[in-house]
């Protein structure tokens, strides 16, 4: 892989710390997808920061996610049933205390879709049971 030019390379680092940043507050924070935001900062950690990069690749919840992501795009049933109940409950919040107009339509169409892409991966890799 070509290395990014300098400025990339703090653009992608920002993206990076940025996710993470999203990701650790999504662990606590019900509906915000802790995965993908992972994922997007080890990517982005791939292109700016061997150290950080490093540190989630090492990690003992986030190491495992990126390896089953990395071999074979796996996430594991747990997670994808936690990720559902999780959107199943914001959904049903928003619903019973916002005012139903095209915000939370369009909050409800993307957990919607975010769902249907999430049970769309496979749930184990060729050796491991899932």
């Amino acid at each position: 892989m070509n290395r990014p030019s300098k400025p990339a390379q703090l653009l992608f680092g920002l993206l990076a710390y940025v996710s993470l940043a999203i990701g650790l507050v999504a662990i606590v924070v019900p509906g915000l997808p802790t995965t993908e935001f992972i994922l997007l900062a080890a990517w982005a950690a791939t292109r700016s920061s061997p150290r950080l990069s490093a540190w989630l690749e090492n990690h003992r919840l986030f190491g495992p996610m990126l390896h089953n992501w990395r071999n074979g795009k796996v996430i594991p049933r747990r997670a994808k049933i936690g990720a559902t109940l999780s959107m199943l409950f914001c959904a049903a919040l928003m619903l019973a205390t916002l005012n139903h107009g095209w915000p939370v339509y369009l909050a409800l169409t993307g957990m919607g879709a975010g769902n249907l892409w999430l049970w769309s991966r496979p749930s184990a890799t060729a050796q491991t049971p899932g």
